[in-house]
């Protein structure tokens, strides 16, 4: 267990604004920073960095937290690993500490580097299951001896329990091969391996570690592919195969490809920046990591229809990233890898250098949907050809330049086209409008409480505001604790998250400790109570709570407790001061209404 003095004395030494700035592009707005969030795609900056509470918050995705919580979900390390990180940033050395889960993580690596140490020996096995698998490696994709070594690519042989007793002599026990996502547990209780009789394809970090694994049949039999699951060192969505070896080259373009062997192949052919997702589809969160190494992207996806909707999809994703993105057609071939052997390198080379645009992908793809001989045809192009225009991500001299052409295909005067271009762009400028309000209004104090039937519903969204604003208020004034300690009623809290919350800052005072985002993550119960707390700080961020605005919060906390509940938790003398509570109340109220 790490000392909480040390962990607030690295959170201390680790300006958030300074941490944050290195991945996330800041602009200041008054006592804060905003910019797009990192953990999630957006058009618009919901990421708000708080300078004096060191911490921040994502009013679009919800997350939130002090500079250890950012670290851990921009590079998906553990709590520990991730204060290790901050220490080593900030030149501390680390005190002794039961670091279980990175234990875990490290025996979970060692696992996979000695799972693909064995399938590479396998595939150098003397036994004709090897000798095909070689052959599928060397022959059928045309990889050399040093493209297989470089990937580490290997055979998993035809073999229920090859990889398992490999495994079980080198010391690892069941529960961790269980977790390794290397094998499976049958419905009678044994352990079995999942790769059997595929070629291999080792998964690598940026950092190096094998974390994962992808098998492929040698044939065309199904399923064709196989992929390890996600594991505690592995998240597809945050995961780009080959980017270990494409962040090694000199050139800033890099090319997305839709899968292991294309990407292998275009390796083997000499473009040494060719990545691909792991996963069924691109994440922001891949298009985040590929910023971070690339300044220009070429989308080189199949060419039959399931590519074109991924190359769409990507594109979509790119809109609010700083790296310039390109789409690369494929003539003759339905992906890179068939294109590269029937046609050769120099080829390939000649039309990755005349990748198209994403506007003029759109327009191309639009084009190709309408029979331009007939006036339906043409209204119904123009009018698809318009909404691509009118995207935020096209350039007004680019839309100048598209409507010219767009009249020439037909025939169509261009003022014309840039007239209805214009009441289009009126249009979502209007919509931007409505959603920024609509965005706005989902931040307010209120919104987004959600009460429990069992604690009051919907009568209880005015005592549900007042403690989250209690609890807004104990974070700006820790001092105010003992006084609204002696004066509320926890009972009275109709979120269980926010009561742990308030439970959570008591703790923190008990043990003197500072009332902030560091203490609290380690003290409440889980991520959604402390992203609750974190939203709370952060819609109150640009106000002062005083005493007034307490006593207010508590005065609503207790008028909004039906005496009812209040009566079954009182003795005989509470029941008396209630009761006479009660007809004070009323009394007040007929006084008001007379």
């Amino acid at each position: 267990m790490i000392p909480q003095e040390y962990i607030q004395e690295v959170v201390r030494r680790n300006d958030i604004e300074e941490l944050i700035g290195q991945y996330v592009q800041l602009r200041r707005r008054g006592r804060t920073l905003v910019g797009l969030c990192p953990f999630h795609n957006e058009k618009s900056p919901s990421f708000t960095v708080y300078p004096d509470t060191q911490s921040f918050y994502c009013f679009g995705c919800g997350a939130g937290g002090d500079a250890i919580t950012f670290v851990r979900k921009i590079n998906n390390l553990s709590y520990v690993e991730s204060v290790k990180q901050l220490a080593s940033r900030a030149g501390m050395p680390m005190p002794e500490e039961d670091d279980k889960e990175g234990r875990a993580r490290s025996r979970l690596l060692e696992i996979n580097r000695c799972a693909a140490r064995y399938f590479y020996e396998q595939l150098n096995q003397r036994t004709p299951e090897a000798a095909a698998a070689r052959r599928y490696w060397k022959e059928k994709r045309g990889l050399s001896d040093g493209a297989i070594r470089r990937f580490g690519l290997g055979y998993a042989p035809d073999d229920f329990s090859g990889l398992l007793h490999y495994l079980r002599q080198r010391g690892f026990r069941e529960e961790e091969l269980e977790n390794s996502g290397l094998v499976k547990r049958s419905q009678k209780g044994n352990l079995y391996d999942i790769f059997r009789h595929r070629v291999m394809v080792p998964i690598i970090d940026v950092r190096g570690n094998i974390i994962a694994f992808g098998g492929r049949v040698l044939d065309d039999s199904k399923p064709k592919y196989i992929n390890s699951p996600e594991t505690m060192v592995y998240k597809k969505s945050r995961t780009l195969f080959a980017l270990n070896v494409a962040k090694k080259s000199t050139s800033k373009r890099f090319i997305l490809c839709e899968g292991y062997m294309d990407v292998i192949s275009m390796h083997e052919a000499g473009f040494d920046t060719a990545v691909c997702a792991c996963g069924t589809a691109l994440t922001a969160e891949q298009v985040k990591l590929l910023s971070e190494y690339a300044e220009e992207t070429v989308l080189c996806y199949d060419s039959d229809e399931a590519g074109q909707k991924a190359t769409e999809r990507s594109l979509h994703l790119f809109e609010n990233s700083p790296v310039k993105v390109t789409v690369l057609s494929i003539p003759g071939a339905k992906d890179p890898d068939e294109f590269i052997r029937t046609y050769g390198r120099d080829r390939f080379e000649m039309i990755l250098n005349g990748t198209s645009n994403p506007t003029e992908f759109e327009l191309g793809k639009a084009k190709k949907k309408y029979d331009l001989r007939t006036d339906d045809g043409r209204l119904e192009y123009i009018r698809e050809a318009i909404g691509i225009l009118a995207g935020s991500g096209v350039s007004p001299t680019a839309r100048d330049v598209y409507a010219g052409r767009i009249a020439g295909e037909t025939g169509v005067a261009k003022q014309a086209v840039l007239s209805q271009l214009e009441g289009a762009l009126r249009g979502a400028a209007r919509r931007a409008r409505r959603q920024e309000q609509r965005d706005l209004a989902a931040q307010g104090n209120g919104a987004g409480i959600r009460v429990p039937y069992d604690r009051g519903g919907d009568r209880a969204l005015a005592p549900a505001k007042a403690s989250r604003q209690l609890v807004a208020a104990l974070l700006q004034d820790p001092d105010q604790i003992p006084y609204v300690r002696s004066r509320l009623d926890l009972e009275t809290i109709p979120e269980p998250e926010i009561r742990a919350a308030v439970e959570a800052i008591y703790t923190c005072a008990d043990q003197r400790q500072p009332v902030n985002a560091t203490s609290l993550q380690s003290l409440l119960p889980d991520e959604k109570a402390y992203s609750l707390v974190m939203m709370v700080q952060a819609q109150n961020s640009g106000q002062t709570l005083v005493r007034q605005d307490i006593d207010m919060y508590l005065d609503r906390l207790r008028r909004g407790t039906p005496k009812s509940s209040q009566a079954a938790k009182t003795d005989d003398d509470g029941f008396r001061r209630l009761f006479a509570s009660i007809a004070q109340d009323k009394h007040a109220g007929a006084a008001e209404e007379s």
